[in-house]
């Protein structure tokens, strides 16, 4: 254990090694993908799919280890039971942090397919990581402004339709499709400026679950509502590195999504839409209650 270092070299020790680990895991991750790319035989991709699966969550494991080694965290996540490794679902969380990815993915590391993003279609000229995302089959979308489509009518639903294709693949392969709703991290002036009726929350973004529900076009069958609760006002991923990060909740609630939730049309049903939002919303409307009570309960016990 190496959690007695100074903070400063704690944190610049652990992010090193999680750098190391990174470069590391890239390299035969991207030679894997040349392989793949040789022979597009339907069980030679599949193969090789799960190779590279197994190294991301190599690569999640090690980072695990090296926070293990250098920090002292007390990690409490409730509602696990019943999870499944082979399952389709769409997780979401409150976002306050980078630090909510390390923690996400260290909570559901090998308990459900390996957790992937949409990600915009200029992040896969990233380095490393660009190639790395979409050697994984992360999808990349690429969404048109209502002012673009003003100008160009043609293009409308030429988004939804490339990223339609771009989850094809998921149809025989079970994954887990990640999105924080609100958007954004959350600071006290974003609050503010947004007037957010919720106490601990920003205000979601219906939009977006309604575009990734119907791009999967009815894939993902269960919400994993994650609800993430750090106990020390410094929550930031360089608080993480330097052990400023030692107490956390997370709780996970499995809740079904409705089925006709991937056939609506968000932008042009007003009906639909309302009724999207006030799901999305009641979702959020209970979160904010429960981590009032996370931290009260917290409170209480210390």
């Amino acid at each position: 254990m190496l959690s007695f270092l100074p903070g400063p070299l704690k944190g610049v020790l652990a992010f090193s090694l999680m750098a190391l680990n990174t470069v590391l895991c890239v390299v035969p991750l991207l030679a894997v993908t040349l392989f793949k790319l040789i022979l597009p035989l339907r069980f030679w991709q599949r193969w090789t799919a799960a190779v590279l699966i197994w190294i991301a969550e190599l690569w999640i494991s090690i980072n695990n280890a090296i926070l293990a080694m250098t920090q002292k965290i007390q990690v409490d996540v409730q509602g696990l039971d019943g999870l499944h490794y082979h399952g389709w679902y769409f997780v979401t969380s409150n976002h306050q942090s980078w630090t909510d990815i390390l923690i996400l993915q260290k909570v559901f590391n090998r308990r459900i397919p390996f957790l992937k993003f949409f990600l915009k279609q200029e992040l896969i000229w990233v380095p490393l990581m660009g190639p790395a995302w979409w050697a994984l089959d992360f999808p990349f979308m690429k969404r048109h402004s209502k002012e673009f489509l003003e100008k160009h009518p043609e293009m409308k639903g030429k988004d939804l339709e490339t990223t339609r294709k771009a989850c094809e693949k998921f149809k025989e392969i079970p994954v887990s499709v990640m999105n924080f709703l609100e958007g954004t991290r959350f600071t006290t002036k974003k609050h503010d400026q947004q007037q957010s009726p919720y106490q601990y929350l920003l205000k979601p973004k219906s939009g977006g679950i309604a575009f990734v529900l119907s791009a999967m076009g009815g894939q993902l069958r269960s919400l994993l509502d994650v609800t993430i609760v750090y106990h020390e006002k410094a929550n930031g991923f360089w608080d993480l590195m330097c052990g400023r990060v030692r107490r956390i909740s997370v709780r996970v609630l499995e809740r079904p999504i409705p089925a006709d939730f991937a056939l609506g049309d968000y932008e042009e049903d007003a009906e639909f839409r309302a009724r999207f939002q006030t799901w999305v919303n009641q979702i959020w409307q209970e979160k904010d209650v429960l981590i009032a009570a996370v931290k009260q309960d917290v409170a209480a016990s210390v």
